[in-house]
């Protein structure tokens, strides 16, 4: 009896072993507010992610990638489920109460870490993976039962003055400029992390929007931030032995605002040599009135945050806010360095794939934004970069792609079924698999569009409890070559990246340029976005 007992444990063992090979492993690294910060795809000159670059050589980097929504939880929301905004109506509006599982469409979804565990996976995610708050914990749980979370993500530490009124928000640091500290928010705070009591036996740091402490003690000697601890809990993961193949998700909120990192990730960045990114003055003046001018977006921040810094030191301080933002850019792809090695090191490298990308860009002062949810480059672009196995090395794939493809991408990779949602209209994914622009990236041949679409909520008031009607929406169209923009009262805006990759010229009115104009309306209505009328759809 001992040796039949023995005999089967080892025939199940080696039955574990074999699902790993026949199934890869999968790794998704996402970060928080990431534009194209980063090395490789003509971001800001002077950006240091020696990481990201890793991935980059090792693999497949997507340069014309969007996010579909450039707002943190309908982002996620949408990446996760794989369901358009203009499918299920969830554009972003009142995104703080407004939870992605409250959408009558989003709830009857299965999310990719529910269709991965249910074909044999064994899901870990830690940090932040939907908007904060949103997290629908019993999503990630695995077939036994077991929690598949880690740690939550946390915009923290941030400075306190230890007054109770200012206990879940802190306060804006001393060393900030006086507008700012009069005007200003939680979320426009920057600096580095180092001692506050010099400030002030009051000051002290914690975490944000909780009554968690943080201590910094001296030098290097104080807490984990909560990146580097979500980087522990992956490195901790792939530590582990795992009997069936993993999916393991990691959410880094850096560089998302308020922007404090270490101080040697300033000192990187000098302010003496550093530069600012490309600016042209006046650039938003041929744009649309209803964005420009009416802030016509659910949260118009971006021109209040560029504001806030133009009256609190002009170029000197977006200067520093620069320094800020590119600092906790280099403070995250550390983290991410950490899971690479800890992956390096394992019995997993060899059949594990690596996605990295972010929900979506953020303006560094471009058309004097300093935000995201904007139609533009800077706000829809995200970095998305692939490696594994069977995929080439150093290669770019200039065809459009977006967060919507991540979904039916895994599936592919893992042999598993891309239809996985339960609703009786058994609503299909709205993206498609990239494994064959990631197999022949030079081929650039597969079944999705030649264009992304990145939409953006208006102020119209939205029911909570329903879905937003499309045609009250603002979108972005981006092909290989073009961005065109749509808003919601009929004005256009288009721009040719092959002559301004910085989007300074808004070519939509130009006679010779409307047969552009006409394909690229073309394209909105083919996903069932209803134009004005008297948009024409041919000459």
């Amino acid at each position: 009896m001992k040796i039949l007992f023995t005999f089967l444990l080892s025939l199940l063992a080696s039955f574990a072993i074999q699902a790993i090979e026949e199934k890869p492993n999968f790794i998704i690294i996402i970060a928080d507010d990431l534009n194209d910060a980063v090395s490789g795809i003509g971001g800001h000159p002077q950006t240091k992610t020696p990481n990201i670059e890793r991935i980059k050589n090792s693999g497949v980097q997507f340069i014309n990638a969007a996010c579909n929504v450039p707002l943190c939880g309908p982002s996620r929301a949408s990446m996760w489920s794989g369901i358009a905004p203009h499918t299920s109506g969830y554009f972003g509006y009142k995104q703080q109460v407004n939870r992605w599982d409250n959408n009558e469409i989003l709830n009857g979804t299965i999310t990719l870490f529910q269709h991965m565990v249910k074909n044999g996976y064994t899901n870990f995610s830690t940090g932040k993976i939907h908007h904060n708050g949103h997290e629908k914990r019993e999503i990630f749980n695995n077939l036994d039962g077991s929690s598949g979370f880690g740690h939550e993500g946390n915009f923290g530490p941030i400075p306190w003055d230890g007054k109770e009124e200012t206990k879940q928000l802190g306060v804006l640091p001393p060393w900030m400029p006086e507008y700012t500290r009069k005007n200003g928010s939680w979320g426009d705070g920057f600096g580095p992390i180092e001692d506050l009591k010099q400030y002030g036996s009051e000051f002290r740091w914690k975490m944000f929007y909780n009554s968690s402490g943080w201590e910094y003690r001296e030098g290097s000697n104080r807490d984990l931030m909560p990146d580097e601890i979500c980087a522990q809990d992956a490195v901790q993961f792939l530590e582990q032995k795992h009997e069936q193949p993993f999916f393991l998700t990691v959410g880094f909120t850096k560089p998302h605002s308020p922007w404090y990192a270490p101080k040697k990730y300033f000192e990187s960045f000098p302010l003496e040599s550093l530069k600012l990114v490309n600016i042209k003055k006046n650039d938003s003046e041929d744009c649309s009135k209803i964005l420009v001018q009416d802030q016509d977006i659910s949260q118009p921040w971006g021109w209040q945050k560029y504001d806030k810094i133009t009256k609190s030191g002009g170029d000197l301080q977006l200067l520093k806010w620069t320094q800020a933002y590119l600092a906790c850019v280099a403070f995250m792809d550390d983290q991410l360095g950490k899971i690479l090695d800890s992956l390096e090191n394992s019995p997993y490298k060899n059949n594990t794939y690596v996605i990295f990308t972010s929900d979506h860009g953020y303006h560094m002062g471009e058309k004097d934004y300093l935000f995201k949810f904007s139609p533009w480059e800077e706000s829809a672009r995200i970095p998305l970069l692939v490696q594994g196995p069977n995929i080439p090395m150093n290669q770019t794939v200039e065809t459009p792609v977006s967060l919507l493809d991540i979904y039916p991408t895994i599936t592919d990779l893992a042999g598993i079924s891309s239809q996985p949602n339960k609703l009786t209209t058994k609503l299909p994914l709205d993206g498609y698999s990239m494994r064959p622009l990631l197999e022949n990236p030079m081929k650039e041949a597969w079944e999705g569009k030649d264009f992304t679409i990145t939409a953006i909520a208006s102020k119209e008031p939205v029911d909570l409890n329903k879905s937003a009607p499309n045609q009250e929406q603002h979108y972005s169209v981006r092909t290989k070559r073009h961005r065109y923009i749509y808003c919601r009262n009929g004005e256009e805006e288009l721009y040719d990246h092959k002559t301004d990759p910085n989007e300074w010229t808004n070519i939509a009115k130009n006679i010779e340029q409307q047969k552009i104009l006409i394909s690229m309306r073309s394209r909105l209505r083919t996903i069932g976005i209803q134009l004005k009328k008297e948009i024409p759809s041919e000459l």
